[in-house]
């Protein structure tokens, strides 16, 4: 008996890894070849390209495409009509799917609605992307960035808030309490 839920419109080929509890909604196809977690949700009309890869508690709003290379970690959100690109110089009548990138985006981060992140880019644990937000470069964990091209204009904590830091360098989520320092230009849990 299978532990996941599959819309009857999604199509879903053979050779896919699904974990427990992930629901798989309308209109939406996974390439034979995918991994996805346990406790997902893949919205209306996504793709799941055959090399992706989804850790557990990954979250996809509708219209996503998910290429071949495309590695999301535990927790991840990914916003309504975001986009991930795959080759950094496509060409239709260039076949290159050899030079895909991979592109990673690290536990707990979110993008937002209608961004773009193109290929080869890492985003760090936590961070948040604006909607509309065009990442051309890696993102630090906990970066709070926007803008085209994306441009970091602060931290959030691992809850999502936005930081403001004490003179010392410290500071206090205020949703969970949780303390984080500054140091070096990177944010860290203490």
């Amino acid at each position: 008996m299978n532990k996941f839920f599959i819309h009857d419109t999604a199509i879903v080929d053979e050779s896919v890894e699904i974990g427990d509890s992930t629901k798989i909604w309308h209109w939406v196809h996974v390439m034979s070849g995918a991994k996805i977690g346990a406790n997902c949700v893949l919205g209306q009309n996504v793709f799941v390209g055959g090399k992706a890869i989804l850790g557990n508690n990954v979250r996809v709003q509708n219209n996503v495409s998910i290429y071949d290379q495309v590695i999301l970690e535990n927790d991840v959100f990914c916003g309504p009509s975001m986009v991930f690109t795959n080759v950094i110089n496509p060409r239709s009548s260039i076949e290159r799917k050899d030079e895909y990138m991979i592109t990673r985006v690290k536990k707990g981060a979110s993008i937002g609605a209608n961004a773009t992140i193109i290929c080869g880019n890492e985003i760090g644990e936590y961070a948040f992307i604006g909607a509309g937000s065009v990442i051309t470069k890696p993102v630090k964990p906990y970066a709070l960035v926007v803008g085209n091209p994306g441009k970091q204009i602060g931290w959030v904590s691992a809850a999502g808030i936005r930081l403001n830091f004490d003179d010392q360098g410290f500071t206090v989520c205020e949703e969970t309490g949780i303390k984080y320092k500054l140091s070096e230009g990177n944010v860290v849990q203490v």
